[in-house]
């Protein structure tokens, strides 16, 4: 995971907006979109006028201030609940999804870390199957999204959905089960070969069993049985003792605490910086990761503040994943969708299509992203979503497009705003483009064929010439449409 091969030489001190290198529109969208889910057009203007440290501090303080969703009527159901009850399990489990869409459209940062957590701390509901592990395992992330890491590794690793979904529940004395052992370090807080022998994985795998006991409920909350406790010596990293699952994260954090903080500021890196991991600035998360008893917000702060995290190169490094792909889009324009439209479950299946199942990763190693996201098979549903979108959009209200247009801040710097009386229509598409593209569209081939899209062939030429064209002519709404259907299948649209 780790290169030195990063075009990006800028440290983490704190970005300060200089004539230079200025506090601008694209760096605005470049957070929104790696923090959250991108940022309307009204958060877009407010930004402009905050410092980016203190936007970075509101929207890290909202996330912490904000509560847990309230948990469904069946959270703590047992399997024969579940059986009586109006519904099928898998609507159920469908109605969790559904929450999760809602949760990352609304609440920013939380649930960013809530979708990045689920894709590190892996399950697949359509293992355990239960609608309460779900439940359950979803507030766990995001109770601890921005939290201690080392408190987050403890309560996972007994929660109800990771002793099923990794053999915990079967883990007993005569018959030591390893999965959760070699996952914990290989994949939940190591990393593949690294820091550990497998006599350590057969060891701690001793020293994780019984929480076994259900009390012979079916979907019954999983508990610990002493009497299926491996009550024996075992070595672990070099320490010898009886040790109990207590003593398995204490030793864990305390003999390898410079491996864990690498190896999680790494996977923190290349999800919101870039694929290629610059170490230097790694181990300098990591640091601070350690310094802080690691405390997740607190790098966080660091990174999204540093000028590593906003300089050119980072912006538009990463390939959307189908979240941010058609959420980030939603949010960016606002646009009201009918009433009769069921969106949450448009996008809830949508992305599932597109390989990104909510709570369902595709296995244990989680979703790979990237380019993984944009094989040719996916691609036309990628152009096809944003497409729906657009066509809602109009259904519903089609004045909206011309309205969104309205008051888009002009230029990277956003030092004016388009009015109803702007005619220039270069101007107009160059500040679509600078909202919509991470890094606008330099290519003038490309730029060009915008604005002739954005023409469209129905009004004359010369109106654009002579004055005739505004945003408030009649039609304008129907050239947005036009640009967004065009744009959708642009490679650089990809990306965030």
């Amino acid at each position: 995971m780790m290169s030195d091969t990063s075009c990006n030489l800028a440290s983490l001190a704190a970005y300060v907006p200089s004539s230079t290198n200025p506090w601008n529109v694209s760096k605005i969208h470049h957070l929104y979109r790696r923090i959250a889910f991108g940022a309307s057009k009204s958060e877009v203007l407010a930004a402009l006028q905050m410092t980016p440290s203190a936007l970075v501090d509101q929207l890290i303080d909202d996330a912490i201030a904000l509560n847990t969703t309230p948990a469904p009527p069946w959270a703590l159901w047992n399997q024969d609940q579940f059986d009586a009850a109006p519904l099928d399990t898998s609507d159920y489990r469908q109605l969790g999804k559904d929450q999760m869409i809602t949760d990352l459209l609304q609440n920013k940062v939380r649930d960013r870390l809530t979708l990045f957590w689920s894709n590190h701390f892996v399950t697949e509901d359509d293992t355990y199957r239960s609608p309460a592990y779900q439940s359950q395992y979803y507030t766990l992330l995001q109770m601890h999204a921005l939290g201690s890491f080392r408190d987050f590794v403890y309560d996972i690793g007994i929660c109800n959905a990771m002793l099923v979904y990794l053999n915990g529940d079967e883990n007993v004395r005569d018959r030591p089960n390893e999965n959760y052992a070699r996952e914990l370090y290989e994949l939940f807080t190591m990393g593949v070969d690294n820091g550990y022998t497998e006599n350590d994985i057969q060891e701690t795998a001793k020293a994780l069993t019984g929480y076994v006991d259900t009390n012979g409920i079916s979907w019954g909350d999983i508990l610990f049985d002493p009497s299926e406790f491996s009550n024996t010596s075992k070595s672990i990293f070099g320490q010898t003792g009886n040790w109990t699952y207590d003593d398995v994260i204490n030793i864990l954090f305390q003999e390898r605490s410079s491996i864990v903080a690498n190896f999680i500021c790494a996977k923190l890196y290349t999800y919101f910086v870039s694929p290629t991991c610059n170490e230097t600035i790694v181990s300098e998360m990591a640091q601070t990761f350690i310094n802080s008893n690691y405390d997740i917000a607190t790098v966080l702060r660091e990174l999204f503040k540093s000028e590593h995290f906003f300089d050119p190169e980072a912006i538009g490094a990463i390939i959307k994943s189908p979240c941010d792909l058609n959420l980030s889009f939603y949010n960016e324009v606002g646009f009201s969708l009918p009433g009769s439209v069921n969106h949450i479950d448009f996008f809830r299946g949508t992305n599932r299509i597109l390989g990104q199942e909510v709570l369902n990763p595709i296995d244990v190693e989680g979703w790979q992203g990237d380019e993984d996201w944009i094989s040719p098979d996916l691609l036309l549903g990628r152009w096809e979503a944003i497409r729906y979108i657009v066509g809602q959009a109009w259904t519903n209200n089609n004045i909206q497009f011309k309205d969104f247009m309205i008051g888009l801040p002009i230029g990277e710097q956003g030092d004016g705003n388009l009015t109803a009386a702007t005619s220039d229509v270069v101007l107009v598409v160059r500040t679509l483009t600078n909202y919509f593209f991470p890094r606008g569209i330099q290519d003038t081939i490309i730029f060009d064929e915008l604005v002739g899209v954005f023409k469209t062939d129905s009004i004359p030429e010369t109106y654009f010439q002579d004055g005739t064209w505004t945003l408030n002519f009649s039609g304008a709404e129907t050239q947005l449409v036009a640009l967004l259907n065009y744009i959708a299948e642009i490679p650089e649209f990809q990306l965030k």
